[in-house]
């Protein structure tokens, strides 16, 4: 996991195996290890305050492989952000009200290159903590 700005950002190897939506065991690893952190956020955050663990899905640009179960990327992007939502409700009964799945698919890469080291970064679930 890494930290850039004000998300926690997991690269989805990580977490997935390549066109998978189901977490690993190294992934449940890395969300375990997050969770822990987080759980000690959390307690400090007041009752009252609106917030929301944000779990964005992202993918690179190369369509999904034909009789794959999903329909594009940005379908598979949205099944990554769930599995980690779920995920974290079930193994750490994070509250499902505080938690949000996004997919974005290929549509917010973070490096345009056309090149494999570009396409792994774009590859991607980041967690960010924002307002209701």
């Amino acid at each position: 996991v890494e930290v850039v700005g004000d998300r926690f950002v997991f690269q989805s190897e990580v977490l997935f195996g390549p066109g998978s939506a189901d977490l690993g065991p190294d992934g449940r690893q890395a969300l375990d290890d997050f969770a822990s952190l987080f759980r000690s956020m959390q307690d400090a955050l007041p009752n009252e305050l609106p917030w929301v663990l944000r779990v964005d899905g992202h993918t690179d640009d190369v369509p999904v492989r034909p009789g794959s179960a999903f329909a594009d990327n940005w379908e598979l992007s949205q099944a990554r952000a769930l599995s980690v939502v779920r995920y974290l409700v079930n193994a750490h009964g994070i509250p499902p009200g505080r938690l949000s799945a996004n997919g974005f698919g290929e549509f917010q890469p973070v490096n345009p290159a056309d090149t494999p080291d570009a396409r792994a970064q774009n590859r991607r679930i980041e967690l960010k903590l924002t307002e209701k």
